[in-house]
């Protein structure tokens, strides 16, 4: 029984050692294979750098202001009588757009041109009576300081008639109204907003290292999505005088055309300052941009040695740095050389040493002035 019992685990012993050497060979040959498996291209598209001349730029943050802009109130108190305007349109200059109650002064007037006209009167019999010698001089002084007062309280009267027409201050775009018919409006109350569009103001700040480069009438850029893609031309019209002590920013204001309304005042829009001359820059499309904390990167595709000594197209990671944008494309100071064959869609998926296999037949937006298109 006992020399059974070790026949079987001496059996036992045997095929488990015979088990584990054809483990380990099987696990030293998928070892092998791993380390000479070479991973299947990425499939990207490439664009060869070219260099361009930009002109010298500053880019801010704007906002649309009005030239005239206001929210026109009620000058005196009184009940909303006719409402002469529509939420929405353009206005001239002086033109009525809510007319209050003014029967009361109406009467009140009406009183003080009769008393105007009996002032006159008496000033003119006076002046009979004077020549006369019947009455004494200071009698015609007193009759004359009457009618004086009684004009004066004509003229008055009218003034308050007139004020209780509110008229528009300029021309311009008128908001939406804030009163109603028969509204009870207390001296200040807000009737409508206005604002003179064309031409309009845009504010930005610059750095104030950069306040040397901005002057008066320089050109400027402005954009927004709003434009479908266009860019208005202004000119700088005035650069403020103090520098923000909590930002050591300094305020500067241009002026440009607004022909159609487009901008509107509160608007964000983005503004680009030329200062200075044309410079080279290499243009790239912004998808080719590998935007990271620690550095911006492209990779750069070429022709790379593998482990086993054979060639193969590979990329490499190479640090930029990046310029000023325009439209889809973005400016490459340092990092690249001309003729560069740079990754523009796929990178996400790269690192350093990847097989890649270009295939261009389709590219990323690449235009220096894209306009927008409506699906």
């Amino acid at each position: 029984m006992t020399k059974r019992m070790w026949m079987l685990l001496m059996f036992a012993a045997g095929f488990v050692g015979i088990l584990g050497v054809v483990k380990v060979r099987q696990i030293q040959v998928a070892v092998a294979q791993a380390s000479s498996f070479q991973p299947p291209p990425e499939a990207v598209t490439t664009i060869p750098a070219r260099q361009e001349q930009w002109p010298a730029t500053l880019d801010a943050i704007g906002t649309v202001v009005a030239v005239h802009g206001v929210t026109v109130s009620a000058d005196l108190p009184g009940v909303v009588e006719a409402i002469t305007f529509d939420s929405g349109r353009t206005v001239g200059a002086g033109d009525v757009l809510v007319r209050l109650d003014a029967r009361q002064e109406e009467a009140q007037l009406a009183a003080a041109e009769a008393q105007r006209d009996l002032a006159r009167l008496n000033l003119d019999r006076m002046q009979g009576l004077v020549d006369q010698g019947i009455v004494a001089r200071s009698d015609h002084d007193r009759a004359t300081a009457e009618h004086k007062q009684a004009v004066a309280r004509v003229g008055e009267i009218r003034a308050t008639i007139e004020r209780k027409q509110i008229r528009a201050p300029f021309a311009g775009a008128l908001g939406i109204r804030q009163v109603d018919l028969g509204q009870y409006l207390k001296g200040g109350d807000p009737i409508v907003p206005l604002q003179s569009l064309n031409p309009i103001y845009v504010d930005f700040a610059v750095p104030q290292q950069r306040v040397g480069e901005m002057r008066t009438g320089g050109e400027i850029g402005v954009s927004t999505e709003g434009l479908s893609g266009r860019e208005l031309v202004g000119h700088i019209s005035a650069i403020d005088s103090v520098v923000d002590p909590a930002t050591r920013n300094v305020q500067v204001q241009a002026t440009l055309e607004n022909p159609n309304g487009r901008l509107r005042p509160g608007m964000f829009v983005q503004v680009r300052v030329r200062i200075g001359e044309t410079s080279p820059v290499l243009a790239l499309p912004a998808s080719a941009i590998s935007y990271a904390p620690y550095g911006d990167s492209v990779y750069v595709v070429g022709d790379l040695e593998g482990p086993n000594g054979a060639t193969y197209r590979g990329v490499r990671q190479q640090f930029v740095k990046l310029g000023g944008a325009r439209g889809d494309q973005v400016a490459v100071v340092s990092g690249l050389q001309p003729g560069d064959e740079v990754v523009t869609s796929g990178a996400f998926k790269l690192r350093s040493g990847a097989a890649v296999l270009v295939d261009n037949r389709v590219q990323p937006g690449n235009n220096p002035a894209p306009q927008t298109e409506d699906n």
